[in-house]
């Protein structure tokens, strides 16, 4: 543990910055099953419907860069990718 007044704060606030992220990220990640899982059941209004949820999640994740803006945007294609095939 610190001794430092300063290095004190820095690991509460890592802590606190560290539950947000986790929280952020299981939204994210939950969104995205949401998707694949009404892939599987072929429900394209439900898949159009969460996608769109899903897609802000992932934007919003890069934004404040928990995930790369790349890896969002290959997350989204591929995410749109497999709701065009079921339509197909």
């Amino acid at each position: 543990m610190p001794n430092i007044k300063s290095a004190i704060k820095r690991v509460k606030t890592n802590e606190v910055r560290k539950a947000h992220n986790a929280t952020a990220k299981s939204a994210m990640r939950t969104a995205v099953k949401k998707v694949e899982s009404a892939i599987v059941v072929n429900d394209a209004a439900q898949a159009k419907e969460t996608f769109a949820d899903a897609a802000r999640k992932l934007d919003k994740a890069a934004a404040k860069g928990l995930i790369h803006k790349n890896a969002a945007a290959r997350k989204k294609s591929r995410l749109m990718k497999k709701m065009n095939t079921m339509n197909a």
